[in-house]
């Protein structure tokens, strides 16, 4: 009975809501604009300078103080912003939605898309510190399994569903449908629960726009830390860079292909793989669960270059794509329980937007150099690249073991 109160709750079902909002838009700027660039037969070294358009997720905290300080007073604290926010990224789907690729350059389709990068990195600033504030403390850990959970449904629906639905209507209606569910998604801000008993941090903004920075770089072990924030990822980011590019132009799968395996059977490999990942988080300890995933992350990258040995295998994509997913999934969880770690609650809203800011350069940075090495030497010694520079942090967690595990050990508030 209480599982069935908790999970009713009118917080923690709008916490669910807010989760799948912030993850509609993140798809919609990288993988699937790019299933859509590729189908428009635009060059992979394009391709892959459009995952800049994802540098607002990397500097969102230099306005996140702003937007802790900042109430509009129409919706109350946070949902006002949201709101803002939520009806911004709508407009630019449904902007993006009315292009033509034939008709538009490519500058104007990337303008575009940054904008919803922009408005969908704020969005995220505003559903994080929500989440935080809205949430009771014997909730927070449900809270979080909500947000995620909604956050990935909202990558399948605009992932999978998405090339799937592209393969009818066409990727232009998929965006313009997709922009109508944001606006849906908005409107829901009106009669979400307010944030009781959270004062407003007067004074906070300008004023005290460094003190989150001076906060983490007096840390003990700062440099390690950061070292593992920036690289602990940055296997995965490069491995699924240009994969859905790999497997529809190299392999040649189809879009229904790529959507229902690469992408439905991808996200529901990560979604066991991080539940999964935080049962072993909390039995075994952030360090050694952090150091393990991050074998697993490291060695299910080869599958990627064991398939560009061979021929299209159905068999083969799903076992790849499984095994990737799961052990990503699992990363991610003692990943993210590694940022938290990190936190001061005087600051998580800043601060939390800071460690997944410096968290996306892989994301983000690592597109660029992609095409290029693909273009300069091939499929197989990219995919072997990408297993390569997952291997730095693996390293400084076994060199540093005594130092990280004592650190982790101890509360860092």
């Amino acid at each position: 009975m209480r599982y069935r109160e908790l999970f009713f709750n009118p917080r923690i079902m709008a916490i669910g809501v807010m989760g799948f909002a912030s993850g509609l838009p993140l798809s919609l700027s990288d993988s699937t604009l790019q299933a859509w660039l590729t189908v428009e037969n635009i060059s992979i070294a394009s391709i892959g300078m459009f995952s800049l358009v994802g540098f607002p997720y990397l500097f969102k905290f230099i306005w996140a103080p702003l937007l802790d300080c900042l109430n509009l007073g129409f919706l109350g604290r946070r949902k006002d912003w949201i709101f803002v926010f939520q009806l911004c990224v709508a407009a630019s789907l449904l902007f993006m939605g009315q292009m033509d690729f034939a008709q538009n350059k490519l500058y104007i389709l990337g303008a575009i898309a940054f904008s919803i990068a922009l408005f969908s990195a704020s969005q995220d600033i505003v559903v994080d510190a929500y989440r935080a504030d809205v949430s009771m403390p014997d909730e927070r850990a449900l809270a979080a399994a909500i947000s995620v959970t909604g956050y990935r449904i909202a990558m399948i629906v605009s992932g999978a569903g998405a090339l799937i639905a592209a393969q009818t209507i066409g990727f232009g209606m998929v965006y313009s449908i997709l922009g109508l569910l944001m606006v849906l998604c908005a409107l829901l801000n009106f009669v979400f629960p307010e944030v009781q008993g959270i004062p407003s941090n007067e004074g906070y903004g300008l004023k005290s726009l460094a003190a989150p920075f001076f906060d983490l770089i007096h840390r003990k072990e700062f440099l390690l830390i950061m070292f593992l924030v920036l690289s602990y990822k940055l296997g995965d980011a490069f491995a699924g860079r240009l994969t859905t590019t790999f497997l529809l132009r190299y392999l040649e799968f189809s879009l229904v292909d790529v959507g229902s395996i690469n992408k439905a059977l991808g996200l529901a490999a990560s979604i066991i793989g991080a539940i999964y990942g935080g049962v072993i988080v909390y039995r075994f300890g952030l360090y050694r669960s952090l150091l393990y995933f991050g074998i697993l992350q490291a060695i299910t990258n080869l599958g990627f270059f064991i398939l560009s040995l061979f021929e299209k295998n159905y068999f083969g994509l799903v076992a790849v794509i499984g095994l990737e997913n799961l052990a990503g999934g699992m990363g991610t969880a003692a990943f993210i329980a590694f940022l938290m770690n990190i936190c001061n609650k005087s600051y998580t809203a800043t601060q939390f937007a800071i460690l997944t800011a410096a968290a996306s350069l892989g994301r983000v940075f690592s597109g660029p150099p992609s095409g290029f090495l693909v273009e300069g030497f091939g499929w197989s010694w990219f995919f072997i690249f990408s297993f390569l520079v997952a291997l730095p942090s693996i390293i400084v967690l076994k060199i540093y073991r005594v130092r990280l595990h004592a650190y982790f050990s101890q509360e860092n508030k």
